[in-house]
């Protein structure tokens, strides 16, 4: 009972001390800042006729089926329109970069919100997915990574308390937690959801799904579609992934493996059924699951990169000083660096 107690209790202030995911996030970040820019860039061109206030949606037709809330609803002046499309440009490419912290990625999250309602006909459902997430990244510290320096943030940080620093721990981590949880809810529903479906019972589901026109990849989908072989273990098989998901990415040892069979079988959806948005969506989430994997890629990328001397005489002695666990590195300023033993990170 009391070793019990005392794993409880050592997990506890792993999970309070030692931020997990912090690679994986911050590549989630990144591709969902990427996706946002993707939107917006693609339909440039016909943003006047596709969201403006005088396009194929007018403004008041807009204002009166709208449901949620949206900035495009504040004012129908053409000038108001430009600016909050270049505004949501702005925000993603910075998103994207690593600029603007918390604030930043909240004003992305608003103006990407205000943008997907503005036209719900071109949303592939990743939109849903963005929706939840990204206020979740807001308790994390997913700028740590895979960001450009700027200096006035950090002597922001160090202005404020060390105690108060320290929290930013779990608040990061409970995110990480929510992040991974909806992944495998998506997973899950979609999976049982599939089930009942009597096409999904006899294996003909994906013959019927790659004849739709609109998600046909011409040249390609019959491949598919008149194998009988194909159709029947990729439907079965769909089912299967979905539905088993959240085994595979509870089992340490299985996770990178259904992580990356995650990433594998969103490419092939982007791929076949031009459905990239949502494809893309559903790996900035994967990574979470990944991030121990990034950290090791990233190590051995800068270790072989021209004129690294850590390539050619410094390897040996960096890893023996760097800590077991990638994560043990990336406290807060002001925290205690003398941390209690602790079981490894379930979700590295």
């Amino acid at each position: 009972m009391k070793k019990s107690l005392g794993n409880i209790t050592d997990r506890l202030d792993f999970w309070s001390l030692r931020p997990v995911a912090v690679t994986g996030v911050s590549g989630t970040r990144v591709l969902l800042g990427f996706v946002g820019l993707m939107y917006y860039v693609s339909q440039y061109q016909e943003r006047n006729y596709l969201f403006g206030p005088d396009g194929v949606l007018p403004h008041e037709d807009f204002k009166a089926q709208l449901t949620g809330f949206s900035l495009y609803t504040l004012s129908a002046s053409p000038w108001y329109f430009q600016l909050v499309y270049h505004l949501g440009i702005a925000a993603a490419l910075a998103v994207m970069l690593g600029v603007g912290g918390r604030p930043g990625l909240a004003v992305h999250w608003a103006l990407l919100w205000s943008v997907y309602q503005r036209q719900p006909g071109l949303l592939d459902g990743g939109d849903n997915l963005a929706y939840v997430v990204i206020p979740f990244l807001l308790l994390t510290r997913c700028y740590d990574r895979f960001a450009l320096p700027v200096g006035l943030a950090s002597r922001l940080t160090r202005r404020v308390p060390g105690h108060l620093r320290a929290l930013s721990v779990p608040f990061h981590n409970l995110g990480v937690l929510m992040v991974a949880a909806q992944i495998c809810l998506v997973y899950v529903v979609s999976g049982l959801y599939k089930v009942m479906g009597e096409e999904w019972q006899d294996g003909t589901a994906l013959f019927y799904i790659m004849r739709v026109a609109e998600f046909e990849l011409p040249g390609w989908s019959h491949l598919v579609y008149e194998n009988d072989a194909l159709v029947v273990l990729g439907t079965y098989g769909t089912v299967a992934f979905l539905v088993y998901f959240p085994v595979g990415v509870l089992v340490p040892a299985l996770r990178p493996w259904a992580a990356a069979a995650s990433i594998c079988f969103h490419l092939s959806i982007a791929f076949f059924m031009g459905l990239t948005g949502f494809a893309l969506t559903m790996i900035a989430c994967d990574l979470v699951f990944l991030s121990g994997a990034l950290d090791r890629a990233l190590l051995w990328g800068r270790g072989r990169l021209p004129g690294s001397r850590a390539s050619r005489s410094g390897r040996t002695s960096q890893a023996d000083a760097a800590p077991a666990d990638p994560a043990t590195a990336e406290r807060p300023s002001g925290e205690n660096t003398t941390q209690p033993s602790a079981p490894q990170a379930e979700l590295v």
